[in-house]
């Protein structure tokens, strides 16, 4: 029996404004001379990072796919992947869940053009895909002109010259699977220089190369009530007091910054008044609506609302004391302990990340869920609520990734109110 060829594929997409104008690349390698065997690049439209990633990934397999013809005893080449797109090798190869739709659909193509049996996955850095990122960049930029892009106007190779390919390829003979994918890892690990760094740097608040673009809540305080400057407990349970004059004027401060940022796309909001009056400055200023979410609202004080620490000492010290050693202790009176705000904020963070993949929100909310979000972000205990600073009408920010990491961006800035 003849034995089935054997193929890299290296593929990446690209989108300028995720999404904007997109477009992918696609290269067939030989493993064993670092060989090009085909390219692939189309311009596509608008589209997200993700969604040009995966046709890329679809384009790389049907070329392969296309180059075996009837030249295998079983018509199937064995192929190797490799990509920077962490959310495509990771849910291609099975190890994550395809939650968003329009993810399913193109996974689902990619599936159908060879067996799974045939077809390994592995993750690299950006700087080792360089090929497939000058083939998706030359379809991008054809695009841009209103063509589409054309082999012979290509020079993707130049980044990769054939005689340094090979070298830097993982052999795929044996059986495919995660084993032999995951050896492939740790050779190129061991390979890469110790001073080795991603291509792009990590800016403000944009995506990790390697991971695709995360879920980025940027968390706004609202602005101060009259209850502000006094330190008096205002939660869900009490009179739900509308914005001060100062608490209005930080409002706009805000709103204005975020127009000269230019990157919130949605935004979401407690239902409480204090938090909607400041969201709707922003989203007047931004042309945005704003989504209530229940689940952001403030802790429910029970019987301490509207009263100061030193009053709530006073007159309820025993359950005060109480509250400050456990999370699971609640304000005198039947309101919220912090376990249970924890697994309410927790609930509508797993939604927001899902509904709000690869996008930038801007979460308008309190001290209380916006410190149980940095906690939970951190992996901190619940005491640390109690050493997080937080001002009216702060700016903290939260980044979501496809493989369930969060990272912490920003606390408690307050320079666009100076």
């Amino acid at each position: 029996m003849t034995r089935p060829r054997q193929f890299v594929i290296e593929a990446d997409g690209g989108s300028r404004g995720n999404p904007g104008p997109a477009g992918y690349g696609a290269v067939v390698i030989d493993p064993v001379t670092g060989e090009t065997l085909a390219e692939a690049a189309e311009y596509i439209g608008v589209a997200t990072n993700n969604v040009a990633e995966y046709k890329g990934l679809i384009a790389g397999l049907r070329a392969a796919k296309a180059l075996v013809a009837d030249t295998a005893a079983d018509g199937v080449p064995r192929v190797h992947v490799r990509m920077d797109s962490k959310l495509v090798v990771e849910q291609m190869s099975g190890r994550w869940k395809i939650k968003h739709p329009d993810m399913k659909p193109l996974a689902a193509e990619a599936a159908r053009i060879l067996p799974a049996s045939a077809v390994t996955y592995e993750w690299i850095p950006r700087e080792k895909n360089k090929h497939a990122d000058r083939l998706a960049n030359e379809a991008m930029d054809a695009g841009k002109r209103g063509k589409q892009w054309e082999p012979s106007s290509s020079t993707a190779a130049l980044d990769t010259p054939k005689s340094s390919v090979a070298a830097a390829l993982p052999p795929v003979s044996g059986p495919p699977g995660d084993a032999a994918a995951g050896a492939a890892r740790a050779r190129a690990a061991l390979n890469r220089p110790a001073s080795s760094a991603p291509a792009t740097p990590q800016v403000g608040w944009a995506a990790a190369p390697d991971l695709g673009a995360p879920a980025t809540f940027v968390l706004l305080r609202h602005g101060e009530t009259a209850l502000t400057p006094e330190k008096r407990f205002s939660g869900s349970g009490g009179t739900d007091p509308e914005l001060s004059a100062t608490g209005r004027g930080q409002a706009e401060r805000a709103a204005e910054a975020f127009a000269v940022r230019g990157t919130i796309q949605e935004i979401v909001c407690s239902p409480l008044r204090r938090c909607r009056e400041t969201a709707g400055a922003v989203a007047a200023r931004l042309g945005l609506e704003v989504r209530i979410e229940d689940g952001l609202r403030e802790t429910d004080f029970g019987a301490w609302e509207g009263l100061t620490f030193g009053e709530v000492r006073e007159r309820y010290g025993a359950d005060l004391d109480a509250w400050l050693a456990s999370a699971k202790a609640a304000p005198t009176g039947g309101g919220e302990s912090f376990a249970a705000v924890a697994r309410r904020v927790a609930a509508t963070r797993d939604r927001l990340v899902t509904r709000y993949a690869g996008r930038t929100v801007l979460v308008v909310t309190h001290v209380t869920p916006i410190k149980t979000l940095v906690r939970l972000a951190l992996g901190a205990p619940p005491e640390s609520l109690f050493r997080m600073e937080l001002s009216a009408a702060s700016v903290s920010a939260v980044a979501y990734y496809a493989d369930g990491n969060a990272s912490v961006r920003l606390l408690n800035d307050t320079s666009h109110l100076r």
